[in-house]
Parts: structure tokens; C-alpha cells; sequence
């Protein structure tokens, strides 16, 4: 996470009264102390605040603070900057713990957590030991802020990723400025102002920008944190000229350690984060790291210099790597959100002690193994080696995965009738004991999506419409032609409604945005989903498909509550009377939990997976309360396919039913297409082909 700070030389104090420069000291202890503040805030708000606190940002400045200085000295005394030999002996100190925690949370999640996680958290595995977890998070569009329990173990892995690639892009600038010094004469230090201080403007700037378009993606992007190492690189070169008394040292530490602390208190930094708001945290140790030592025994130096700080800032890189996979291992493993005070302090002094035990027993021995240092391609394979450890429990692991897969696979249509299950008369002809479908390690992959791009007429000038318009069709002569439109609850009809496409020659279309119901625009939704469902309408009449599928009505989750979409009457009509029938589907049953989990943890036949029916699901479809429909509106309620009669179970005919807590399997979908089918055609009147 950061290099350690140099052992040579002696802690140099200050002028006692008059204004001084900090001493120029190789060795920092208030900057040791400072990382373990920073890494404990990070940990103290994980376990129980869940919020951030800004302590990575504060250790992003200090790991460039300190490579810089180091860089500094060594192209001062004309040493000869050897890239590759930096970089692995940079490794041989951080990937001994950090392969140790990849394998140990490897085998832990295994072991205890559910196999609908297993893929997301072996592609965070390789992304955290080949340091890239950060821009996997951003393309994943990672929620930083969601629950703990739900988070990927190796998500803390970001910030280290984030540093990797630094760690990796300033030596090559150090090494280019300084053969620029070498050849042509310049002033290094000058160079380094114009350099760093241009990444620092560009970057915040950048980070400005971008954090308010996309800060989901910004949050993990290596280009709107770059100023943070920047201003520690700034800090470095400007230390040596700052003239401050002891008294101003003593005032700017304290005034420094108390926005550090009070940062994520104060802050309200959800989805504001980095920013403009990261100049707080990153400021604020600035401050602390220019007051220096302040020869004074009030200063907030004496603090961060005290001996349990500066052993525990020799820890804190592990401690970091160690809290978050216990605490979301935890907190995922007893199925809850969140740990109270007691049960924190111990996932904390657990981490503390493997933090210890870690650092003492695997990263110091490593480190002075002196039989690396005596040729060149030794510590290629203390790395390899390293690199090794983890590689093969996660190979294990996607083994047993795969064989899981292909298992599941070898089940013959009877083993797995799913919805087929519940019509009258339904005989079970397959195997009781065939696997569940599909296997718990593909459930994440079980959103519907249509085969292919939209073509021809269906194509759109609108670039929003286009990037999300899909289409299926078994001829090129289609009989009716039919629009799937909305979010992820009209987006899991598409398999149901494929069979009777398929069935009757109809052409599918389908045009989804995420967490964007159809309708009109509504003050509840936000604005990129109403300009997105005005751009649908206007998509709709002008290409005037036979029928659009649509979900109008909204349930809440473990509740029997349910309500019409808002502006369902509204959007309907418009399009009805533009010639375009509407397809309504009711909403299925959602849920306070994660059924699928539930079913993987506890068993298809608990009663925590077979909720009763009445407990989620209304007597009466919200659509009961329509005075009239009108010609061209068709409802469609596949409740008594969804739930059972007295419950409504994780798995019905052997294939699971939910994704997550609220989203159908296409699996599932896809066995309910001959009821759907007949249901359609019947309620529509439409002739069957």
C-alpha cells in the first residue's frame, strides 16, 4: 500500500523558538503514525459507519510524499535509476501479505459464501492480484456505497490497484526527468514543479467533471484521483521551503489531525466522492505533514510519533488488506447488514492481530531475505512464486465451479419442468435428486437479452435508443411485430413471450433502460429516465409496432402491497390511441432478501425460501381497479405461475425462480411460455399461427 519510509539517518529537530524548515529527515515518525490514523479511520468507518472517511485518500498523498522524496535523494547523489530492479523489489515487499490475504479470502469464500457469487468474486481475485481491481470496479459500475454484505471481498483491493499503477507510472517519470537533467542541464526540481503541478490542475479538473456526469465510474478511476498523488509529490518538493515557527507547526498539526478526524463526520460525501470534496482529507495531511516535528510537547507530532502509532503504522498496509474480507465474509456468512458495536471491535482486533501476525512472520522475512538480493533474476522468482500461491486455489476453485456447470447440465427437460410443475394434472416424470437449474455460479447471468442488434426500421437516430435496442425474429416476413419496453421487470417477460413469438411468427423488439420504468415523465424518476422514456414514446409512434409489453404495475418488497405504475393510464392511452396495443403484465413478488442466496444457503424447502403467499402477493391485481379497459389494452397476471398456492418458493420445478430478491431467471420465464402464450393469445383475441 505505501513503501516504507528509509531507516537512515537520525529524527533532527527544529530550531527551538525561531522559524525553521522541517528537518530533512529520511525517516518520518509523525508520517508513520499518520498512515496508521488514516488506515484505522478507513476501518473504524467500514465496521460500522459505512461511510467514507477519507482516509485512502490520505494515504494515496503519503505513498507518492514518500516515493517522491525517495526519487529526489537518489537523483540528487547521481544514482543510477534501474526501473525493472525498483519495481521487483517494490513487489517483494507487497505482494507476500497481499498474497497471503488473496488466498486465504479465496478459500474462505469458497467455503462459506453462496455459489451465485462465486464468478464476480473470482474475477475480482485475478483483478486483485494483477492490481487492476480499480477499473474492474469502475466497469462493473460498482456501488461503493451499497450494503457490506453484498460487496465483493477484494473490492478494498481498488486503492491498492490505484497505487500499483502509480508505483509504476512515476518511476518512469522520475527517470525521464532526470535524464533530462543528465543530458540537457535543467533544473530537476523545476521540472518536477511543472510536471506534477500539470497533473495535479488537469486531474482535479478532470475530477470535477467527471464525478458529477459519472461518479460511479469516477470513484475507481485512476485519472480523477492522479492529483492526489501529485499533491503529495507537490508536497515533497515544497517541504525543504517552508519556513514555519514552532508555534505556527504546532497550530497548522493540530488544525491538520482535527479535519482529518472530523472529515467523515462532517462530510456528506455519497456520491459526491472524489471531487472537490477530496481536497478536505488530502489538504488536511498535507497540513500535518508540513507542520513536521514540532519540538514541542504539545504539538499533534507527538501523538502520531508515539510508540503504539509508529508500530501500528508499520502494520497498517496489512490491517488494510485484512478488515474488509473478515467483514464482509462475516456479515455475508450470517446473512446481515451491518454488525453492532461489540462484534465490530472484534472483526477489528482480529484484523489487527493477522495484520500483526502477517507483517512480523511474512513480510519482514521476506523483505531481508538476503538471498534474493544476490542476483538479478532471484527476485523474478520470489514474485512468480508469490504470484503462484494464489493462482492455485483460485484455479481450484473455477474447477469446482466448472464441474458444477457441467453437472447441471446433464439433466434432461423432465428433470426440470420449472413452471410446468404447477399446471393441474401435472405427473413429475425426471430425477428428484437432478441439480437445480441453473447452477448456483450462472444465476448472475440469468438476465434475459434478446439476439440481435435492431436493424432496418427499427433502428433509431437517437443514439440512447440504438445502444440499448435489441430484436428477434424466426422469418423475415413476421406477422405482428412487438416491443419490449421498460426496465429489468418487462426485460424478464422476453423468454415467456419468445415462445409465443416463436410459436406465431411475431418479431420481438426490445428497448430497456435499468431502473426505468415506462411511463410518462414523473417527478419520482430521475431526469435521464424521462428523457429517455420521451425518446421511447416518440421511437414507438413513429415506427408504430403491433404491440408493446410493458409492466404496469409496482410491488414492494415482502409486502402484499401493490399499485399501478405512475402515469400507467396516461402512457397507455397514448399509445392506444395511436393504434399500438399494450400488453400490462403484473408484477411479480419481491423480497426483503436475496431468495436465490437463500435457497443456495439454506436449502430449496426452508421456510425462509417458501414466503407465504398472502405476506407478498395482494388478493386483487392492482389492474382490478381500472373503471374500464379500453380496446387495445391487454393485462396479463402470472402470479398463480410465480407462487404456488399457499407460498410463493425460491424453486418450482427445479429451476430457481429469482435472480436476486426481485428478478426473475430467464430459465424460469422461459418455462412459463406455453401458459404465457395461451394466456396472450386468448386475452388479445390475436390469431395463432
Amino acid at each position: 500500500m505505501l513503501p516504507r519510509q528509509g531507516p537512515e539517518s537520525s529524527i533532527a529537530r527544529g530550531n527551538q523558538d525561531g522559524a525553521s524548515s522541517p528537518p530533512k529527515r529520511a525517516f518520518r515518525p509523525e508520517v508513520e503514525g499518520l498512515r496508521f490514523l488514516a488506515v484505522f479511520l478507513v476501518v473504524i468507518y467500514h465496521v460500522w459507519l459505512g461511510r467514507v472517511s477519507g482516509g485512502v485518500d490520505i494515504f494515496l498523498l503519503i505513498s507518492a510524499f514518500l516515493m517522491t522524496g525517495q526519487f529526489v535523494r537518489r537523483i540528487e547523489r547521481d544514482e543510477p535509476i534501474r526501473l525493472g530492479k525498483h519495481w521487483l523489489h517494490l513487489l517483494k515487499r507487497l505482494l507476500p501479505v497481499a498474497v497471503l490475504v488473496i488466498a486465504v479470502t479465496v478459500l474462505l469464500s469458497w467455503w462459506l459464501l453462496p455459489g451465485n457469487r462465486w464468478p464476480s468474486i473470482i474475477s475480482d481475485a485475478w483483478a486483485s492480484l494483477f492490481y487492476f481491481e480499480n477499473w474492474a470496479a469502475a466497469f462493473n459500475s460498482v456501488d461503493y456505497y451499497a450494503a457490506h454484505n453484498v460487496a465483493s471481498p477484494f473490492q478494498h483491493f481498488w486503492s491498492l490497484s490505484m497505487q500499483a499503477q502509480v508505483f509504476l507510472l512515476w518511476p518512469i517519470i522520475f527517470a525521464a526527468l532526470a535524464l533530462l537533467r543528465r543530458k540537457l542541464g535543467w533544473n530537476l526540481k523545476t521540472m518536477m514543479w511543472i510536471v506534477f503541478g500539470g497533473i495535479f490542475v488537469a486531474s482535479l479538473a478532470f475530477s470535477i467533471i467527471f464525478t458529477q456526469s459519472n461518479q460511479s465510474f469516477a470513484y475507481f478511476d485512476l485519472r480523477t484521483r492522479l492529483w492526489e498523488f501529485a499533491l503529495g509529490s507537490l508536497l515533497a518538493l515544497a517541504l525543504p521551503h517552508l519556513k514555519m515557527s514552532r508555534a505556527v507547526r504546532v497550530l497548522i498539526g493540530w488544525l491538520g489531525l482535527l479535519l482529518i478526524i472530523s472529515c467523515g463526520l462532517v462530510l456528506q460525501v455519497d456520491q459526491q466522492f472524489p471531487g472537490y470534496l477530496a481536497l478536505w482529507p488530502t489538504l488536511a495531511a498535507a497540513m500535518v505533514i508540513a507542520a513536521g516535528s514540532s519540538a514541542s510537547k504539545f504539538g499533534a507530532d507527538r501523538i502520531l510519533s508515539a510508540p503504539f502509532m509508529r508500530f501500528m503504522g508499520g502494520n497498517s498496509y496489512a490491517l488494510y488488506l485484512w478488515h474488509w474480507p473478515i467483514l464482509v465474509i462475516f456479515l455475508s456468512w450470517q446473512n446481515r447488514d451491518s454488525v453492532d458495536w461489540l462484534t465490530g471491535a472484534a472483526i477489528i482486533l482480529l484484523a489487527a492481530l493477522l495484520a500483526i501476525l502477517s507483517t512480523k512472520f511474512v513480510e519482514r522475512p521476506v523483505r531481508r531475505f538476503v538471498w534474493v538480493e544476490a542476483a538479478w533474476h532471484r527476485p523474478i522468482l520470489l514474485v512468480s512464486a508469490c504470484v503462484f500461491l494464489a493462482i492455485v486455489p483460485l484455479l481450484g476453485w473455477q474447477g469446482a465451479m466448472k464441474a458444477q456447470v457441467i453437472e447441471a447440465s446433464k439433466n434432461s427437460s423432465a428433470d426440470n419442468p420449472g413452471a410446468a410443475a404447477l399446471v393441474p394434472g401435472f405427473e413429475p416424470g425426471g430425477n428428484p435428486e437432478a441439480p437445480t437449474q441453473p447452477a448456483a455460479s450462472k444465476i448472475s447471468e440469468q438476465f434475459a437479452v434478446l439476439d440481435s442488434s435492431c436493424a432496418g426500421k427499427w433502428l433509431s437516430e437517437v443514439k440512447e435508443i440504438n445502444a440499448v435496442c435489441r430484436s428477434h425474429s424466426v422469418t423475415d416476413s413476421p406477422a405482428k411485430s412487438i416491443v419490449v419496453i421498460g426496465d429489468s421487470h418487462s426485460e424478464q417477460w422476453m423468454p415467456a413471450l419468445q415462445y409465443a413469438a416463436d410459436q406465431n411468427n411475431w418479431q420481438m423488439i426490445s428497448i430497456i433502460k435499468a431502473a426505468c420504468p415506462y411511463s410518462t415523465s414523473q417527478p419520482t424518476a430521475s431526469d435521464d429516465c424521462n428523457a429517455f422514456n420521451a425518446e421511447a414514446t416518440d421511437y414507438l409512434l413513429q415506427r408504430s409496432p403491433d404491440a408493446v409489453l410493458m409492466v404496469g404495475t409496482a410491488a414492494k418488497p415482502s409486502s402484499p402491497e401493490e399499485v399501478l405504475q405512475p402515469g400507467f393510464t396516461e402512457a397507455t392511452t397514448e399509445l392506444i390511441a395511436n393504434g399500438i396495443s399494450v400488453v400490462a403484465m403484473r408484477d411479480n413478488p419481491r423480497f426483503a432478501f436475496n431468495m436465490a442466496e437463500c435457497v443456495i444457503s439454506k436449502g430449496s424447502q426452508a421456510d425462509d425460501c417458501n414466503p407465504q403467499r398472502g405476506d407478498l402477493l395482494a388478493e386483487l391485481s392492482p389492474f382490478e381497479s381500472l373503471e374500464a379497459k379500453p380496446p387495445g389494452l391487454i393485462t396479463l397476471d402470472m402470479s398463480d405461475y410465480i407462487c404456488a398456492q399457499n407460498s410463493c418458493p425460491g424453486v418450482i420445478g427445479n429451476i430457481f425462480v429469482y435472480i436476486d430478491d426481485n428478478h426473475l431467471t430467464k430459465d424460469y420465464s422461459a418455462s412459463m411460455g406455453p401458459v404465457f402464450a395461451q394466456r396472450l393469445l386468448k386475452a388479445s383475441g390475436w390469431a395463432s399461427s
